[in-house]
């Protein structure tokens, strides 16, 4: 696996994890980073937990990326 590689997926499971706090904390962070502020228009509390499957999905992404690169 190469360095370039290692790096895009922690920073994707970092992300992931973000987005799931962002579903549950309210911090100047987690407010920059949701997901559902920059593609709904008028985002509320209602709209916070599209953050958590976001997140889930990110995360698990860039995870299993990395477990299929392990030699």
């Amino acid at each position: 696996m190469s360095q370039a590689n290692l790096l895009i997926n922690l920073l994707g499971c970092a992300y992931g994890v973000l987005l799931i706090a962002a579903a549950f904390l309210r911090s100047p962070l987690t407010e920059a980073l949701r997901i559902d502020a920059l593609f709904i228009p008028q985002f509320s509390e209602k709209t916070r937990p599209l953050n958590l499957l976001a997140g889930m999905l990110v995360a698990g992404y860039a995870a299993g990326s990395l477990l299929t690169q392990l030699p």
